[in-house]
């Protein structure tokens, strides 16, 4: 069969793409830059929530870590920006001090999405998070029914923040923390200290108590806080005198409550992995022109050594995570 000659153009340069470049031209791959501040069991979670938002998605995640370090997260945001990455999700470390950088990308038309901090700036196209006042009402309510039947209506509370890293956040969950566990009685606030590492909350979780024998609760605002309690009451020897009441859920934390020393009482966890997941999806989402929600408030959930099936079961939800 003869080819028409108007047909033989069009052929050829669709054989000579075949040839040059082995395959018809595909769209180019999304990619979705996901910053986290810090690496601890709470954000790890929020990392493969992140992993699994994207994976459902099918863009590309890259995952960076800012260290807690101003410097260090504009540099990323910068290199994210030079890259041209299509989306980033992130959460940022200060309302203020995060905005110049993260305006450059959304000025660069990058969309930015936050989780776990906001920023003072109307561009992010989504924010996600706890209510951080309920995180620390929900350990206090779990305090006061405590404070009441163990300790007589008596307590003395040290408790442990991070007001130099977030101190919005930091004084959300504390200040709900005091003002929920004081309906247990006559409580006094004796001490109120920055450690959210674990190591840190170690050696400042010692010193609170050696400076005041009578403290008999601790809070920590947050895992490395709550973790360094627990590990400083038992070096301590104090086990079945100071209760700890913490914040966040990990497998470390869900053993410490299954655990037979009696040390930490309860805790209030948020759920990172749907929080990084639900982060993704909003961002690919406006990349779609979908609608999304401006602000989208992700329920808490209290565990509490009385409730030791509890415990078990988020634990073991815990373990299912990869």
């Amino acid at each position: 069969m003869r080819i028409r000659r108007r047909h033989a153009m069009p052929l050829a340069l669709a054989l000579i793409g075949v040839l040059a470049f082995g395959s018809p031209a595909r769209p180019a791959e999304r990619t979705v830059a996901g910053v986290v501040l810090q690496q601890d069991q709470f954000f790890r979670t929020i990392q493969l929530g992140m992993q699994a938002g994207a994976k459902a998605a099918g863009v590309k995640l890259i995952e960076a870590n800012s260290d807690s370090k101003a410097e260090k997260e504009a540099s990323l945001i910068d290199t994210f920006v030079a890259r041209g990455v299509n989306a980033i999700v992130i959460s940022p470390l200060s309302a203020t001090a995060s905005v110049p950088a993260l305006k450059r990308a959304a000025d660069a038309g990058i969309p930015v999405v936050t989780f776990n901090a906001p920023v003072n700036a109307g561009f992010p196209v989504a924010y996600l998070n706890s209510s951080q006042r309920a995180i620390g009402e929900s350990t206090g309510q779990a305090a006061a029914a405590f404070i009441k039947a163990r300790l007589g209506g008596k307590a003395k509370i040290a408790t442990l923040g991070f007001k130099a890293l977030l101190p919005e956040i930091s004084r959300d969950r504390v200040d709900g923390f005091i003002a929920t566990a004081q309906a247990g009685g006559a409580v006094e606030v004796v001490a109120q200290q920055d450690a959210w590492l674990a190591e840190k909350a170690v050696a400042v979780a010692t010193d609170l108590l050696t400076a005041n024998p009578g403290i008999n609760v601790l809070f920590g605002a947050n895992e490395g806080g709550t973790v360094g309690a627990v590990q400083a009451v038992r070096n301590a020897g104090l086990s079945g005198k100071v209760f700890v009441f913490g914040t966040d859920g990990s497998k470390q934390i869900a053993q410490f409550l299954l655990a037979n020393d009696d040390v930490l009482q309860a805790v209030t966890a948020q759920q990172p992995f749907e929080m990084g997941r639900r982060a993704v999806q909003a961002a690919v989402d406006h990349l779609d022109g979908k609608p999304v929600e401006k602000t989208t408030i992700i329920p808490v959930a209290g565990l509490n050594r009385s409730d030791r099936p509890g415990v078990e079961a988020f634990l073991t939800q815990l373990n299912t995570l990869k």
